[in-house]
Order: structure tokens, then sequence, then C-alpha cells
């Protein structure tokens, strides 16, 4: 299928990868003091769906692994996802400033990249996600070990939703 290559999927599905980087939580052992990423540290593992402008759906599989600084307040992600057609490899690095948000992200097979920001708390997430030629709001959200994140766009790729959990 030619729109699962296509610059633009990959860069709704980096978005949506970013998010997923960017809601991971999780209690740990050594959850950081302060700041929304305390806990985020581990590997996660989920799947989900992505929704195309022509009605159609795909299945889609990701493995995360996701690192916090010291202070809490930086996050660097490295999220590997794949559907029966289609493999993309994405990194981000996201910094907090008080409840805002701002990073950037890149999608390494695509030569895709792009900055993201918004605000975090109580669990929940708002990101508007920007690359050259495209925009997507993603609202994420966090109940106990699990995740959820939803990707919104005008597209091709019409939206995105993964659950994942602290494997």
């Amino acid at each position: 299928m030619k729109i699962l290559g296509s610059s633009l999927f990959g860069q709704a599905l980096a978005a949506a990868s970013v998010g997923a980087a960017i809601m991971v939580s999780a209690t740990t052992a050594h959850a950081q003091a302060g700041g929304p990423f305390a806990g985020f540290d581990g590997n996660w593992a989920g799947s989900g769906t992505v929704a195309l402008s022509n009605g159609t759906t795909e299945n889609i599989r990701c493995k995360a692994d996701y690192k916090v600084n010291a202070n809490g307040l930086g996050l660097k992600q490295n999220l590997n996802c794949a559907s029966d057609s289609y493999k993309f490899v994405l990194s981000s690095d996201v910094t907090s400033h008080g409840e805002r948000i701002s990073g950037n992200w890149s999608e390494k097979s695509r030569n895709i990249f792009g900055n993201l920001q918004g605000t975090a708390g109580g669990g929940q997430i708002e990101v508007f996600v920007e690359a050259s030629g495209f925009a997507a709001n993603l609202n994420l959200r966090t109940t106990g070990n699990k995740q959820t994140v939803q990707i919104d766009s005008k597209g091709e790729i019409r939206g995105v939703k993964i659950t994942m959990s602290k494997t």
C-alpha cells in the first residue's frame, strides 16, 4: 500500500509515538522527585490501531525504552513500532518547564524530524506535534501502569490509538 510508505504516514506514526513516550507512567523504585516524568523509566509494550482517511484501519505493535534524567525534568525515548506492512524507529528528547513541555523528535528510516509542545499535569498531557507539512493534536492519559495515546489529524492519517503497559 503506497500510503503506508509515505512521509505523512511516518510523521503521524512518529507523532503518536512521541505521545506514547511523553505519557508513559508507572511507579518505579527509583522515581525522581518532582517533574512530570517521574516514574517514566523502563520498558513498555502495547498495541493499537491507525485509521486512514480512506476509512481503513491497521493494527500496530510497539515496544519502547524510556530514560528520565536525574532531576526528573527530561525524558529520552526510543520506540519501535510495526504492523504487517510497515515499521518505524522513533527517538525523542522532551524537557519540562513547569507545566509546559517541549522537545524534538525524529524518525530515522524516513528522515523525518519535528518539534512538540504542550502541557502536562494530573495524569494527562496535551501536546501539539509538528513537522514540515504536518501537524497533529495528541491527548495522553495514564491510569496506574497503563497509558493510552490518541492522535488526531486532518491529513491522510485521521487517528492513531495506542495502549501500552510496563513490561
